[in-house]
This record gives C-alpha cells, structure tokens and sequence, in this order.
C-alpha cells in the first residue's frame, strides 16, 4: 500500500509540475510539463500594419491541443 502511494506521488510530481522557460522573443515566458503547456506571450508583433508594438496574452494547452488563447 505504501509502495503505491510512493508511485503515485512519484508519477504526479513528474506528470504535472512544470519547467519554466524563458524565451528570447521579446519576454515570453513558458511552463511546459507533460501533460500541459502554459505560455505567458509577451513578442514583438511581425505585422506591423496593425498599430501594436507587441503580441501579449496567454496561450493554454492541454495534452497538445490548445484550449485557451487570447493572444492579440
């Protein structure tokens, strides 16, 4: 009993608690674990047309499908 506890806590430590990455884009920030990837998005904006400096939002994704994004 004890022996599954351990694994399950070992398994969920690995599955869910994320790495965090900075990117050199302008200050993105990325935490990125197995099952999900979470994007703080602060870059350059390449379209310069639409009058913004910079894209900012948020970018969610879960087991690789994103779910949530409202970069702008």
């Amino acid at each position: 009993m004890k022996r599954k506890i351990v694994l399950f806590a070992a398994a969920a430590v690995i599955l869910l608690f994320p790495l965090r990455l900075r990117l050199k884009d302008g200050g993105t920030v990325q935490y990125r674990a197995i099952l999900y990837s979470v994007q703080n998005v602060h870059r350059l904006n390449p379209d310069l047309e639409s009058g913004r400096e910079y894209l900012e939002g948020t970018i969610v994704e879960i087991l690789g499908v994103e779910v949530f994004n409202d970069v702008y």
